[in-house]
């Protein structure tokens, strides 16, 4: 903003341009002789995100997507004839933005194996990249808006049509084996308009309900009654922003004139209703006859015993309207009447019986309402979906579609296009792809979408191409999104013909069994009035009978387990199955993704003990886990009570964890939860982090999560910390504290952190429970001790960067350039800020300097005197100045200066034209006031200038403009000599290619000379660096960093981003989403509930692989821990030598020669080597008597702390024969 001394753009109107100049110019200082710096009052406030969404760059790797429907047709099965929909068991790269990826395979032995990401997250995703399409955002300016008042409603009403899609007509193949094969062949069909929003009801206060009012506006700006489409800036990005790079603002837009019912406010119902909240649909109205009871409370984190009696809809509507501000959300305990039911887009039961499944369900189907039934007994769930007849997917895997470089083109009757440098184009048999920037066969630039046939991983054939022009070079195929329709059975036709998606490839038949089983309870309850009692014989067998009257082939010991458990519940199931229905949900409104179909069954019974649990152990005690005890009995609960688990990180996962934890009734006898995380809330946490509320903004996370599941649980104790987990904070978290621990959960955001706490929970010997999400996908992976590999034992290849050569000179895709632009903006408000400001704060700066290997000295004291002598602004208007002539530089002097060294003719010494393939001819900018683009980089880059010299900044773009205008900048003239490296291998020589005797001693002496007069001269000086920070969009980093990026592409004829994707990837930010945390969280306590329980057999642990997206979740056994020898004994990485100290280093040595008949070479601690075998003699004389804790402070130069209760030692040994064996690490105990 303008000073209070500043005219306004509206003040100045009247005046003549002459006049506006001088007055502004007077206002800045900029014609008067004023040059004390103003400091600025703007603050930047680091968003630390959590995991599952932080900053981390992110690999990807893909599931193929091509899918095999198994038919199976046992012999006895009469009622059945279930197919059961198995996802694509290959994994495959996809690099097309330059990242590579360990990935997963299926196998014979372990099921699936998955890859991790970059950030340390397991992952399954559909091919392509995560970025999603983006709309560009209005006006560009953040929004003021303050949270919308539960009074305040402001409905809109719009009406989508949906274009012509592609349809998918599925094939049935019979085959002798019994075995059939669902193919499937495109076929165009138009779809009829579909109104997407469905009227709302104008429900108030009333004898059956209660509402709570959201704003149907999303985002900030004035409320608005008008009907119509709201613009990209109608959406919160500030709130939303995570899970807009998941769904995308379409997506978006339509789930917020989605209006959702859901009946059944149990756990499972609650789960549903929470990510559905956070998600962001336009209302949901809670559905409930029944009462609260003490048992629904052991996963209805919403109710409590003060609530016992009240009606569970109305008793959990106010907690979860203030979830978000922009749902409306309205409890309802009247009749679901055919009138009310039409009012909806889509319908979720979970408490329903069967009577009246059937009877929604036909109505839905018949009014074209998505209908999604959902259930969780005890350690069993199950899911059915019915999106209606020809439900449109728009996108089916939400990847980003891949484009890939073009080498030549066959010009026959097959059209073969081979990928330039042999790149993998990633694409698939029968995706549709466009053509641009092909030279020759022009007929391909802007057609029509193609099918292509893949012939191999560079080739593909796009059909006859004898008909069209010679190819003469370049051109890009890009993937095309087409929408597909699905034609969904109803309930009825489906039920006798069930199409399974299976989640366990290890329980093939079980959803088969569960079918029977699930649809067998609701009989089993219509006639006794209740189901089967607790792990009772007598009841159990009795519903196997009737079970098996149905099919006498299903799986007896799945039926018996859930007939004993099927009275229970447990919050985790609640959890992970919450989290795939509210996605399911979001499917429905939107069609985004691939919705399930139509059948999902699950069941965790790797949980239950292997004795299984008396009948008298798994009575009800009138406590709030009586549902739980039903699972696991008396004996399990307390014992969950008794134990302590770290939880590391309050983020999105943290979040889950900790209220699944609570509700499990973890820490609630004489254990304990504790939680860490140094990072405080902010706004876009809201979106995910249920825990937070509005006016928690800017508090520790641990401590307000605790304080939160507090209120969900007041039994169970809980202590925070607002530390980083590190070598910084061993005080606190010491192996003392370790040592207490019963097992850690780990909710991190980053691979450092992650590596940490593995390597201590291996130390410790505790078990420890990863997860991970990237968009709608997650992992989790558990590591038992002496039984399972370790987090790290595995490692991602390393990231793949862009070549110095192409950022710099030869840039063809956008994230090259906005890889340039935040390099650019690093390098110059700073790095070069930072060397300024250190050097004006710290006296010892230049010795730092001095001492810096190769050019780097010359180079940091360049850019010292650059900032504080040659450049340094003093006004606004130097900074205005400063800002024309560095758009100057980079986008014409330097692109001329390119084109005077490589013409756009010119041709390699093999006769191929230079500028051909990645190499993009670019062409210098000319200045042009009235380009807004042009414009936008002078004011952002102005106004950065301004706050790092604490001048004050001028935010009207029009005064700016009239500043920029005459301007003048120096005439550029290219150079001869100047040197251009044009592949990689010899940029990065180039750059690595000095040494001390490159430096211009002269230089440094003349630079030094200079600064020291200016210190002298006691000229007041200011620079304050600026550090990136991408949320805040007042502070205009990301204005910079978009208007800096897209010249650039204009330079290069690239497509220019808009800010959303360019925040995405110039952000690297992590796309996050409710839904997935909720499922990873739920399957991760699971685990944890499995090691309390004391587990100690592999095939009872699983980790989890799910993209929800797709639909797609899988699981494995964990991989053992490798096993190394010497002299036959076995040991893995959880084993050790225990030594008790204090020991000499001679007495050291010789203990392990003596006991273990090893000659120990060289022994290490950290990064110090204490010993070695090639160690001088003298050097060895004065360390061999000295006690190890002596050779250690010696040699690290680092006392040793009083909290380390031991050391750890690296040790490299010969055996008896000399040869070298590989044997654990030491652990020495200190006296």
């Amino acid at each position: 903003m303008m000073s209070s001394s500043s005219q306004t753009a509206e003040q100045n109107s009247a005046d003549p341009p002459a006049a506006k100049k001088r007055k502004l110019l007077e206002s800045i200082g900029g014609v008067t002789n004023q040059s004390t710096p103003t400091k600025g009052s703007k603050n930047n406030n680091k968003n630390n995100a959590d995991n599952g969404d932080g900053d981390s760059h992110n690999n990807e790797c893909g599931v193929e997507g091509n899918d095999v429907d198994v038919s199976i047709d046992e012999a006895g099965e009469t009622a059945l004839t279930p197919k059961v929909n198995v996802p694509s068991h290959s994994i495959s790269i996809n690099d097309g933005d330059g990242n590579g990826n360990r990935v997963g395979s299926f196998t014979s032995n372990r099921g699936f194996t998955g890859g991790k990401s970059s950030n340390g997250n397991n992952i399954v995703k559909d091919s392509g990249s995560s970025t999603l399409p983006a709309v560009k955002k209005g006006s560009g300016q953040s929004s003021h808006q303050s949270e919308v008042p539960a009074s305040e409603l402001c409905e809109s009403v719009v009406t989508k049509k949906v274009k012509t899609e592609e349809s998918e007509n599925l094939v049935k193949l019979q085959e002798n084996s019994k075995v059939s094969i669902l193919a499937t062949t495109s076929a165009s069909v138009s779809a009829a308009n579909a109104n997407v929003n469905k009227a709302n009801s104008n429900v108030s206060r009333t004898s059956t309900g209660v509402v709570h009012e959201g704003s149907n506006q999303m985002a900030g700006g004035n409320q608005t009654t008008n009907f119509g489409s709201r613009g990209a800036s109608d959406i919160d990005e500030s709130l939303y922003s995570r899970q807009l790079y998941v769904l995308g603002h379409d997506a978006m837009r339509r789930m917020a004139n989605s209006d959702i019912l859901l009946s059944g406010l149990g756990g499972l119902g609650l789960e549903i209703a929470k990510n559905v909240i956070l998600g962001g649909v336009k209302s949901i109205t809670l559905h409930d006859k029944a009462n609260c009871t003490i048992r629904d409370l052991s996963s209805q984190f919403y109710l409590s015993e003060a609530d016992i009696g009240r009606n569970r809809a109305e008793a959990s509507c106010n907690q979860l309207a203030e979830l978000n501000s922009y749902v409306r959300t309205t409890a309802y305990t009247g009749e679901l009447s055919d009138d009310f039911l039409r009012k909806f887009r889509v319908i979720v039961l979970t408490d329903s019986d069967n009577a009246e499944q059937h009877r929604i369900a036909e109505f839905a189907h018949a009014n074209g309402i998505a209908l999604i039934i959902a259930e969780t007994h005890g350690l069993f769930a199950k899911i059915f979906c019915d999106f209606g007849e020809n439900f449109t997917i728009y996108d089916q895997d939400g990847a980003q579609p891949i484009s890939t470089m073009i080498a030549s083109i066959t010009h026959d009757a097959q059209g073969v296009i081979t990928c330039l440098d042999e790149t993998r184009h990633g694409l698939n048999d029968g995706d549709y792809v466009t053509f641009s920037e092909v030279q020759g066969m022009t007929e391909l630039n802007g057609s029509e979408p193609i099918k292509i046939s893949v012939l191999g991983p560079y080739t593909f054939s796009i059909g006859d191409t004898s008909q069209f022009s010679e190819y003469i070079s370049g051109g890009i195929a890009t993937q095309v999104k087409m929408p597909k329709t699905v034609n969904f059975k109803s309930l009825e036709e489906s039920e006798k013909e069930p199409e399974f998606l299976v989640s366990d490839f290890a329980k093939f038949d079980h959803p088969t069994s569960l079918h029977i089983a699930f649809a067998a309870l609701h009989k089993y309850i219509e006639q006794i009035g209740q189901p089967p009692r607790p792990w009772n014989e007598e009841d159990a067998q009795n519903f196997l009978q009737m079970c098996k009257s149905v099919n006498a082939n299903i799986n007896d010991n799945v039926v018996l387990l859930f007939a004993k458990t099927c009275a229970g519940n447990t919050c985790p199931i609640d959890a992970a199955i919450g989290g795939f229905v509210a996605q399911e949900v979001l499917k429905a409104c939107t069609g985004k993704f691939t919705p399930i179909y139509q059948w999902l069954y699950y069941d965790a019974i790797e949980c239950l003990p292997a004795e299984g649990v008396e009948e008298a152990d798994a009575q009800p005690v009138g406590s709030r886990y009586d549902a739980q005890i039903a699972i696991f009995g008396k004996n399990f609960q307390e014992k969950l009570g008794d134990v302590r688990y770290f939880i590391v990180g309050a983020g999105a996962i943290g979040c889950e964890l900790l209220k699944n934890f609570a509700m499990i009734g973890v820490g609630a006898g004489n254990g304990e939860i504790v939680i860490t995380d140094m990072d405080l809330i902010e706004k876009s946490n809201l979106n995910r982090q249920f825990l937070f509320r509005p006016h928690d903004v800017q508090k520790p996370k641990a401590k307000t999560a605790a304080k939160a599941i507090k209120k969900m649980n007041p039994g169970i104790k809980v202590t925070a910390y607002e530390l980083r987990v590190g070598p910084e904070t061993e005080r606190v978290f010491s192996e003392e504290f370790f040592g207490k621990l019963n097992g850690v959960a780990n909710a991190l955001d980053n691979v450092d952190a992650r590596i940490y706490m593995d390597r201590k929970c291996v130390f410790n010997r505790l078990p420890l429970v990863e997860s991970g999400t990237l968009g709608t996908m997650g992992n989790v992976q558990v590591i038992v001790p002496f039984l399972t590999e370790s987090y790290s034992s595995s490692q991602d290849p390393p990231e793949k960067s862009i070549p110095i050569c192409t950022l710099k000179n030869f840039p063809n895709a956008i994230e090259h350039t906005l890889q340039w632009a935040r390099d650019m903006f690093e390098g110059v408000f700073t790095q070069s800020a930072e060397n300024a400001a250190q050097y004006l704060s710290d006296p010892n700066f230049i010795e730092r300097i001095i001492k810096l290997q190769g050019i780097r000295p010359l180079e940091v004291l360049e850019s010292v005197k650059k900032a504080l002598i040659d450049e340094r602004s003093s006004n606004f208007l130097d900074c205005v100045k400063w800002a024309r002539n560095h758009w100057e530089e980079h986008y014409a002097n330097q692109i001329k200066q390119l084109l005077y060294n490589f013409p756009p003719d010119q041709v390699t010494s093999s006769g191929q034209p230079f500028w051909s393939g990645p190499k993009r001819c670019p062409q210098p900018l000319a200045f042009n006031i009235n380009d807004q683009l042009h414009l936008d980089y002078i004011y952002a880059a102005a106004n950065l200038r301004a706050e790092i010299y604490g001048i004050e900044q001028v935010r009207d773009i029009q005064q700016v403009a009239l500043l920029v205008k005459d301007i003048a900048v120096p005439e550029f003239k290219p150079r001869s000599g100047v040197k251009i490296e044009t592949n990689e291998s010899a940029a990065a020589a180039a750059a690595n290619n000095f040494d001390s005797s490159d430096v211009d001693q002269d230089r440094v002496n003349k630079i030094l000379t200079e600064l020291q007069a200016l210190r002298e001269s006691k000229v007041p000086l200011m620079v304050k660096p600026l550090e990136f920070e991408k949320d805040d969009d007042n502070n205009l980093h990301m204005d910079f960093i978009v208007a800096a990026s897209n010249l650039r592409a204009t330079n290069y004829k690239i497509p220019p981003a808009d800010r959303h994707k360019s925040k995405l990837i110039a952000g690297k930010i992590i796309p996050a989403i409710a839904t997935t945390t909720s499922l990873v969280s739920g399957l991760a306590v699971l685990e944890v509930m499995k090691l309390i329980l004391g587990h100690r057999s592999m095939d009872k642990f699983k980790n989890a692989f799910a993209n929800l997206a797709l639909p797609f979740i899988a699981f494995s056994e964990p991989m053992p821990a490798a096993k190394n020898s010497y002299y036959g004994k076995e040991w893995t990485l959880w084993d050790r030598f225990e030594v008790a100290g204090e020991l000499t280093l001679q007495e050291f040595l010789d203990y392990f020669e003596k006991k273990e008949k090893l000659q120990i070479t060289m022994l290490s601690q950290g990064v110090s080597m204490l010993y070695s075998f090639f160690m001088p003699k003298a050097k060895c004389a004065e360390r061999l008597p000295l006690p190890m804790t002596e050779v250690v402070r010696r040699v690290s130069k680092k006392r040793i702390e009083s909290h380390e209760r031991s050391l750890v030692f690296e040790i490299c040994c010969n055996d008896e024969d000399g040869e070298d064996v590989e044997v654990p690490y030491v652990r020495y105990t200190l006296p």
